[in-house]
């Protein structure tokens, strides 16, 4: 089993289902004890910014800010650098524990030893 795990999530409001399943694994891998580094890319980046998680909604899903709330408790959770220039997000826009951060970092994690990454 992977020490650690890398979750891309490319998708928000716009692919609910694909975005919920990746909060959704991410959050169960912390519970879990695994070591998480979740990135927001793509719509998914609109998460990044305070109160955006609670407008989301799925039936029969886990609440989005609950998940992201124990994402930053006990993961890593980063907002890509280019999805966030795209939408005039900067670092003292987003809330605390997500930091901004580019491919090379992301390339760096996902190629880390006894690391998966998934991406959504």
């Amino acid at each position: 089993m992977a020490k650690k795990l890398v979750i891309k999530v490319t998708a928000g409001a716009d692919a609910p289902e694909r975005c919920s399943q990746a909060f959704t694994v991410a959050a169960v891998a912390v519970a879990s004890g695994v070591e998480v580094s979740l990135w927001l890319t793509g719509e998914s980046a609109w998460f990044a910014l305070p109160g955006r998680a609670a407008e989301f909604e799925l039936p029969h899903a886990a609440p989005l800010p609950d998940l992201l709330d124990s994402l930053l408790a006990g993961g890593k959770v980063t907002l890509c650098t280019q999805c966030a220039a795209r939408r005039d997000i900067t670092e003292k826009d987003v809330i605390e524990g997500v930091r901004i951060a580019g491919a090379q970092v992301f390339v760096q994690e996902a190629l880390g030893d006894e690391t998966q990454a998934l991406v959504y």
